[in-house]
């Protein structure tokens, strides 16, 4: 058998039969040129330990192995990807771990150690549950570099006003600097998609909102965003709208897309405020 850090992945792909399952929601990239490439837009990586979710065949994290990363933990539910992984584990040594598990009921703080990074070509199907579940735990993470539906990567950085703005926009720009880095063609991909792809580098602001703020957050953009048509005073009315509004100062028949992300965090502020009362500061 040839180096599993240099075989061909179609060879890998074809010997543990690791034809893509669309209930995986599995897309494989095999161009080496472009998984280089997502990798180096997480460096640097000198010391940092990376997650990556989904590897498939391994391509993306023969190019992270290839990095200065401390450490590559590869988190995988589909058991013949994990056989080809394991290939490639026993080539790399320790440096690479192998997690056999469902990555969203995953605790990544205990995982790994901090300084953690997430790079990853995720499954589509999980993709944006993935995303709330680490936007929650930001503060836990150096950075995120993810691929997605390039359709999911413009409303997370879209602005107010735009046909894409919602409630990642607002939740996702909150918590962190967005940048859409790379396109892709579905041509990129095995089988390719029916769609572009898009990836997307996701910084964690050093100073991350109090817990019950960003809750607060998720509940009010959940509820405007739900029913964008409505005015914010019918949409939010499940949340106190017409008290909420007139506190806060924001004209009840405005709708959710035109409202600023600091409009969204004020509101929910007020929202916090009003829930446990014992809140001072948030």
């Amino acid at each position: 058998m040839s180096d599993p850090l240099t075989a061909p992945l179609r060879d890998v792909i074809a010997r543990h039969d690791l034809t893509a399952r669309k209930a995986l929601g599995q897309h494989f990239l095999l161009d080496l040129n472009l998984t280089g490439r997502i990798a180096a837009l997480a460096a640097p990586l000198a010391g940092v330990n990376v997650i990556e979710v989904g590897p498939g065949p391994g391509g993306l994290t023969r190019a992270l192995l290839a990095s200065a990363a401390a450490s590559v933990t590869a988190v995988e539910i589909d058991r013949r990807a994990i056989a080809a992984l394991e290939e490639m584990r026993r080539a790399a040594g320790p440096r690479l771990r192998i997690v056999a598990a469902d990555a969203l009921c995953l605790d990544y703080r205990a995982l790994v150690p901090a300084p953690r990074v997430v790079v990853a070509n995720l499954p589509y199907n999980i993709a944006t549950p993935l995303l709330l579940g680490w936007l929650r735990e930001a503060a836990a993470f150096e950075r995120l570099v993810l691929m997605f539906q390039r359709e999911v990567a413009d409303r997370l950085c879209a602005a107010p006003g735009s046909p894409a703005y919602g409630r990642l926009a607002v939740l996702t720009q909150f918590l962190c600097r967005v940048e859409r880095a790379l396109v892709l063609p579905p041509q990129a991909f095995m089988p390719p998609p029916k769609v572009f792809s898009a990836v997307v580098v996701l910084e964690p602001h050093a100073e991350q909102p109090a817990p019950a703020l960003r809750a607060a957050l998720e509940r009010l953009t959940a509820a405007a965003f739900g029913q964008r048509r409505k005015m914010l005073r019918g949409a939010l009315r499940g949340l106190g709208g017409e008290t909420l509004l007139r506190d806060a100062e924001i004209d009840g028949t405005r709708r959710a897309e035109s409202l600023e992300i600091a409009e969204f965090v004020h509101l929910a502020g007020r929202l916090a405020v009003r829930e446990a009362p014992g809140i001072t500061k948030l």
